[in-house]
């Protein structure tokens, strides 16, 4: 028995524009504060075998400066972009 191959009866949807740098950011904090809530807790981890919960979140805010790094580059990316498609000649 043969299965056919899926294929969509429609066009994918644009994709949601919003905030995204501030979303990032955002969410980047939230991992900083997280491992610094816990870290004073450390202790308490280490007996539990638990402190990948802080690793976690320290690898968390880290990925997340790369994260705002990359969304900033690709925000002024578009900005330019944009400029440039209206000073151009129709």
């Amino acid at each position: 028995m043969r299965m056919a191959k899926w294929t969509p009866k429609h066009e994918a949807p644009e994709p949601l524009e919003g905030p995204v740098v501030a979303t990032i950011t955002g969410g980047t904090v939230i991992w900083f504060v997280l491992f610094l809530v816990q870290l004073p807790f450390y202790g308490w981890f280490d007996d539990h075998g638990h402190t990948w919960w802080v690793w976690t979140c320290l690898a968390g805010g880290g990925l997340g400066l790369i994260g705002v790094w990359y969304v900033r580059k690709r925000d002024a990316a578009i900005k330019r972009d944009a400029a440039a498609r209206q000073t151009r000649p129709a």
